[in-house]
């Protein structure tokens, strides 16, 4: 899927380029907290497992709160800084869900939706970046 970015007073609009309409990203970004923090209830618990689930947890709910920041950035050098923190926790998201997957750990039927999801929010976010970057 591609995306296109517009940017409306240090605001940025994220839309599918087939798409006349904008995505919620921050209730998209909730959602997939919720739904990871759910799916790592499934993973049975041991210590190797309690591993993924706090780095897992940690990078999925970071995300969210980082665009929460970003949106109230006074700058766009602090709006690009908070974009580039929810790119690379995005990165160790879709990283953690592809350990697991290879594991085979956890509630397999969630696997394809939530890599998927930690893939595309990665594109997002990668696209949001190059373009704050490229207006310096």
């Amino acid at each position: 899927m591609e995306y296109e970015i517009v940017e409306k007073n240090l605001k940025f609009i994220v839309k599918e380029k087939i798409s006349k309409y904008a995505i919620d990203l921050k209730n998209r970004l909730f959602k997939f907290a919720v739904d990871t923090i759910k799916f790592l209830g499934t993973m049975p618990a041991n210590k190797e497992n309690n591993v993924f689930r706090y780095q897992l947890s940690k990078s999925a709910t970071s995300m969210g709160a980082n665009y929460e920041e970003a949106q109230g950035a006074f700058s766009k050098k602090e709006f690009a800084s908070k974009i580039g923190i929810c790119l690379k926790e995005a990165k160790e998201s879709n990283y953690f869900y592809r350990v697991i997957e290879a594991l085979k750990i956890g509630k397999q039927s969630e696997f394809a939706r939530l890599v998927t999801e930690s893939d595309e929010l990665q594109k997002i976010f990668g696209a949001i970046s190059k373009k704050v970057n490229l207006n310096k």
